[in-house]
């Protein structure tokens, strides 16, 4: 009997990269401007993008490697500053719970997607079934962090009942460091959020609880679903 081969990781990724293409396309009616998110889910998105990009004014990318990704394909990239208003922000995430409550970070760009994740009207996040969890936190969540606070900032976080670790030789694109928090509790995501960027020297944390994504497309061995925020 025929038995039907598993998807990689890379194919559910594509999957949910044309998906979320197909699930912008009614909204590329008005030459608008597309956020674009960090990574290699993101990058499958960039690439299926460039087929439309006649039908887009432009995009703000969250990061140096996403910018040169997309100007490879010849689509424009603006800085947010001189943009009015982004309609929709695509990017992927290193973990996410049935509220659409999110990690994000594993690429050190979590500041800068935070900001465009918070200027834009719409947040899609596309994902492989893999980041799916019942409970956010087995992924250790990034906080970017100004290097003279780094001491402080651990101590802190040692606190909350964290283990934070320098992630060695990395510089974010904002000139920052990250430090990686272990075995944090993330029962309370909203609150950890809170606590977290309350502490000086912090730049960002990489939970998106307080506001999370609006849409998350999730690619599954059974298929693709589309699961929209309070459903």
């Amino acid at each position: 009997m025929a038995t039907t081969q598993a998807m990689t990781q890379d194919e559910l990724k594509q999957a949910v990269a044309q998906a979320a293409v197909d699930y912008i396309q009614p909204k590329l009616v008005d030459d608008i401007i597309v956020g674009i998110g960090t990574g290699s889910t993101a990058n499958f998105f960039i690439d299926l993008l460039a087929a439309h990009k006649g039908k887009i004014q432009g995009t703000v990318a969250s990061s140096e490697a996403s910018a040169e990704r997309l100007k490879g394909h010849g689509i424009p990239v603006y800085d947010l500053n001189s943009v009015d208003e982004i309609a929709v922000y695509v990017d992927g995430a290193d973990e996410t719970n049935e509220r659409l409550e999110l990690i994000k970070g594993g690429g050190g760009a979590l500041t800068r997607e935070k900001i465009v994740a918070a200027a834009s009207k719409e947040f899609v996040c596309i994902v492989d079934g893999s980041k799916w969890v019942g409970k956010l936190g087995e992924f250790p969540l990034p906080v970017e962090v100004i290097p003279m606070a780094r001491s402080y900032v651990a101590r802190e976080l040692v606190k909350l009942g964290g283990n934070p670790i320098l992630r060695e030789g990395f510089t974010t694109d904002n000139g920052n460091i990250i430090l990686d928090v272990h075995n944090l509790d993330i029962a309370v995501p909203c609150q950890i959020e809170e606590k977290i960027n309350g502490i000086t020297g912090v730049v960002c944390n990489g939970l998106f609880a307080l506001k999370p994504a609006d849409v998350l497309i999730i690619g599954r061995e059974s298929g693709v679903e589309t699961v929209t925020s309070g459903s």
